[in-house]
């Protein structure tokens, strides 16, 4: 058993044996680290997932709180409750009889190559089959460039504490932006700084003048279906930010993590407008699949290769979990439940829309407009009290994320928000859902 499950099995021991009780505080994420022994990014990994088992909660800027069992269905998704909170995939959906399929038959395909330690750079059948699989999202790459990681999260943390070309080591995102990846640098007291983006887009020449100040090493985005504003970047955005990489040697980290969820207009990544191997690409399966599987895989620029592969260094992936993704893919399933999937979702964003056309007439919530994926971004008017909002909806089994948590600390333009994720809620859920929000809204406006 490794860290991360030892971490997760003690916390549940020591739960179960009264040692945290229901809406108690578990140790700061460094404090943890020193009792157990482990690394902050392995404790990060493990409240995680205690999270999403709804095992514990977290508030943003206070800590982890044990969830209070009492009131534990609704935040499983019982009757009655709307889950706009989750980022996890719908559980009715997942493909348990056609991946149990590809599990079996990976078995019976590797046998004893299963028992060994593999390599660290991840399984060699699975990494050619993504070399078409990736090209079908424009991201030409060599199955030599392409590393299979414990979920995309290891791959961040990797490239957040390995060496850059040139010495630099600050460490640009967008602000507001993925909040786990920030804590992940908080918590490691890595240097970084925010800058910010809007439903709008990105500020392309202040974007150019710290690239031009010659500190970062890589620039951190989600051009698409970004979290938490849910939002894509333009065309033009997207080819002056390779160019703008080039012309300066910063390097972009492209988080693709949504990559099968988009419907509509053609994309392009960052990637395919690269011409000086400038872009890292990072693609997730978790929202896809199966969380549970940890896997994703990075398409690493020649220069950076070696460094990469030195802190990698170890297999630590589960070679039954890469072989079965790679029958998976290979055999059609994978691209068919990314259909069913896509359409599934694009019905919730559009239901969402729809409500928010019926109940926000007065205007009181600013939705990010052409929002796909999982996420649409609720602006709230500056008289709002977040925490008390969140609370009151909890009260009327309305689950929703507050936006201070996906900000660095000390960052000062932000905006008051709400992130609305659209994969847990029940389609036939949303306008009552969003009833209730605007309702609540207007109530904690004084209107």
């Amino acid at each position: 058993m490794n860290k991360y499950h030892q971490v997760i099995t003690e916390l549940e021991r020591q739960m179960k044996e009264g040692q945290y009780r229901p809406g108690d505080k578990l140790p700061s994420v460094r404090s943890a680290s020193e009792i157990y022994g482990c690394s902050v990014s392995t404790i990060l990994k493990a409240y995680g997932e205690l999270e999403r088992t709804h095992t514990i909660y977290s508030i943003p800027q206070s800590g982890y709180y044990m969830v209070d069992k009492s009131d534990d269905s609704a935040a499983a998704g019982s009757e009655g409750t709307v889950d706009f909170a989750s980022a996890s995939p719908d559980l009715n959906v997942f493909p348990y009889l056609d991946f149990q399929h590809c599990l079996n038959k990976a078995i019976d395909q590797y046998k004893y190559h299963l028992f060994t330690y593999g390599d660290a750079l991840g399984l060699e059948t699975l990494r050619r089959t993504l070399v078409s699989h990736l090209a079908e999202y424009q991201v030409f790459a060599k199955a030599e460039s392409i590393l299979i990681t414990s979920g995309i999260q290891q791959a961040l943390e990797i490239l957040a504490r390995m060496p850059f070309p040139g010495g630099r080591t600050e460490i640009l995102v967008e602000q507001p932006g993925y909040d786990i990846y920030l804590r992940y640098l908080e918590a490691e007291g890595l240097p970084v700084s925010g800058i910010g983006r809007s439903a709008a887009g990105i500020n392309l020449q202040e974007l150019e003048e710290r690239f031009a100040s010659g500190r970062f090493k890589f620039f951190y985005t989600m051009p698409r279906y970004h979290n938490p504003l849910g939002t894509t970047y333009s065309t033009e955005e997207r080819k002056a930010i390779a160019g703008l990489a080039a012309r300066y040697d910063v390097y972009i980290a492209e988080d693709d993590y949504m990559a099968d969820l988009g419907i509509g207009r053609r994309y392009d990544p960052i990637y395919a407008y690269d011409q000086t191997s400038h872009v890292i690409y990072l693609k997730s399966f978790s929202k896809i699949i199966f969380p549970g599987l940890r896997l994703g895989a990075v398409v690493v620029p020649q220069p950076l290769l070696e460094t990469f592969r030195s802190y990698k260094g170890y297999t630590d992936t589960s070679l039954l979990s890469q072989a079965a993704l790679e029958v998976y893919i290979k055999n059609g399933m994978y691209g068919h439940h990314r259909h069913k999937i896509k359409a599934m979702y694009a019905k919730k964003i559009r239901a969402v829309y729809e409500a928010l056309g019926r109940h926000n007439t007065d205007g009181f919530i600013q939705a990010s407009a052409d929002s796909s994926g999982i996420y649409i971004q609720f602006k709230l008017p500056l008289t709002v009290n977040l925490e008390r909002l969140v609370k009151r909806l909890a009260g009327r089994k309305i689950h929703v994320v507050p936006g201070n948590g996906f900000y660095l600390p000390g960052y000062q333009t932000r905006d008051k928000f709400l992130r609305i994720s659209i994969s847990r809620a029940g389609l036939t859920q949303i306008d009552e859902g969003i009833l209730a929000i605007v309702q609540e809204v207007k109530r904690g406006s004084g209107w």
